[in-house]
């Protein structure tokens, strides 16, 4: 085999003429850091690709994404619909399409908080979220936020990734792919999940899709060991293992295995590069013992109602500042009760997950308000859809799922604060004044990082993929 000619050359001359010698390897890392084996063909190096190239001034340089799984319904925190007060129980016609299907009228079911205003800007915000009323002047709220599902497994992978189907690189993965690391010790997409389960489509919600692994988010925990599996086995020294490394570097990493497309294989050496580094850095990052008294209470830390959200919020501050790039917190888990999926009694499930989040979220964004980072740092607030604003069955408050309007808000990261878009009916059953589709929401988020959201693609399957799809999406330029 060692003498098997190409072309009349030996297998040794051939790989020794192509490969360069070993000192390409260092020039392959470094290019390959640089975004320039992106590249996947000549006739699309025309094309635009994120190739870690910001395209449009970028006012943020971190996400975080408050992720409220089952569905929040807006009528009952930041939808103020005055008017439903005193229609109780009244069946009226009106078009939903939930798990229950397609109805055309319902047993209305109003408001089960009181609202009050806040903030200079007057924002109506439900008893719900006392804490968060505080920083209604930082909030830009959008209210006629529409998806194509209102089932919570596709719904998710749309929120998420775009797309209804799995398969799909998820949010982070684009913006660590079109950004690059800002801390090569630490993952660029971090996710943390409630304690009582993921979310119900599993790690879809946080896959790199058809991008290399190295995209993908990465779960940590916010007690204990932050990453499962992350020291090395019984008998393996971390000596060893950077050792390990280095002769697979040495024998892998070559020129020639790049050139010819083996991007899985850089992607794993790259994966093992980043766990050796983030034993060292991990566990510092969830040390919280390093913050004073008052940050811990202003997150609710230590209080049994909000101490795990709290503590999660602030890990996303902490890792903000050590620049990670996307970072993802559930609220919610599993079924049922355990996530904001109210099917059966409203009030004791939105007084449970709001009691669990006010305090933390407002503290979050106060936390990062006073350290500077806010105006860096886009925080992004919502569920996979809404709810309907009648009753689901015949003696319950419960309500089904509404993909057809619903609210989230942003904050930080160059949002303009105070400010409000969209409406719904009268009902809040469907947006009617400026529909948004998840894909305005997704667009604005690349377009405050410094991506175009339009030109931001990934060259697979024959075609220039996109977090926006093919059609043209415009941000939201209101908050803008």
């Amino acid at each position: 085999m060692a003498n098997k000619n190409f072309c009349g050359r030996t297998r040794r001359e051939f790989l020794w003429e192509t490969g360069g010698g070993f000192g390409s390897v260092a020039l392959t890392s470094l290019l390959s850091a640089d975004g320039f084996f992106n590249k996947t063909a000549s006739a699309d190096e025309a094309k635009p690709h994120g190739g870690k190239h910001a395209t449009v001034p970028g006012k943020a340089k971190s996400v975080i994404f408050l992720f409220m799984y089952g569905g929040p319904s807006q009528i009952d925190t930041f939808d103020y619909k005055p008017n439903m007060v005193g229609m109780d129980n009244k069946t009226i016609a009106v078009k939903t399409f939930g798990r229950g299907g397609h109805r055309n009228e319902g047993r209305i079911v109003e408001p089960r908080w009181k609202f009050k205003q806040y903030g200079e800007c007057g924002k109506w915000i439900s008893d719900l979220f006392p804490h968060l009323g505080s920083c209604a002047d930082d909030i830009a709220f959008l209210h006629s936020m529409t998806a194509d599902s209102p089932i919570h497994g596709s719904a998710m992978l749309m929120m998420n990734s775009g797309k209804i189907l799995s398969g799909s690189p998820s949010m982070g993965s684009w913006i660590n792919y079109g950004l690059g690391s800002l801390n090569e010790n630490l993952p660029g997409y971090v996710v943390m999940l409630d304690p009582t389960g993921g979310p119900i489509s599993g790690a879809k919600n946080w896959s790199s899709g058809f991008m290399p692994a190295n995209y993908q988010g990465t779960i940590l925990r916010a007690k204990g060991a932050p990453l499962l599996d992350l020291q090395p086995p019984a008998g393996v020294s971390r000596e060893l293992q950077r050792d390990l490394i280095d002769a697979i570097e040495e024998n892998n990493r070559s020129h020639l295995a790049t050139r010819a497309g083996n991007s899985e294989l850089a992607a794993r050496i790259s994966s093992y590069e980043l766990a050796y580094q983030m034993q060292k850095s991990a566990p510092e990052v969830v040390d919280i013992s390093q913050e004073d008294q008052s940050t811990l209470d202003l997150y609710g830390i230590g209080q049994k109602r909000t101490d795990d959200f709290g503590r999660r919020c602030l890990l996303a501050r902490r890792m903000v500042e050590r620049g990670v790039r996307f970072i993802q917190l559930y609220s919610g888990g599993a079924h049922n009760d355990d996530n904001w999926d109210a099917h059966g009694d409203l009030e004791q499930n939105h007084n449970k997950h709001a009691g669990n989040t006010d305090k933390p979220i407002a503290g979050l964004l106060k936390d990062l308000k006073q350290r500077g980072l806010l105006d860096s740092t886009l925080v992004v607030w919502g569920g996979e859809f809404g709810r309907q604003p009648v009753a689901e069955y015949q003696a319950s408050t419960g309500r089904d799922h509404n993909s057809y309007g619903f609210t989230m808000w942003m904050a930080g990261g160059g949002i303009k604060g105070g400010t409000t878009v969209g409406a719904t009916d009268e009902l809040g059953a469907a947006a009617v004044e400026r529909p948004l589709h998840v894909k305005n929401m997704h667009a604005t988020v690349l377009h405050q990082l410094g991506l175009d959201p339009n030109r931001l693609s990934y060259f697979y399957s024959g075609l220039d993929q996109k977090l926006v799809g093919v059609e043209h999406v415009d941000p939201i330029r209101e908050i803008i």
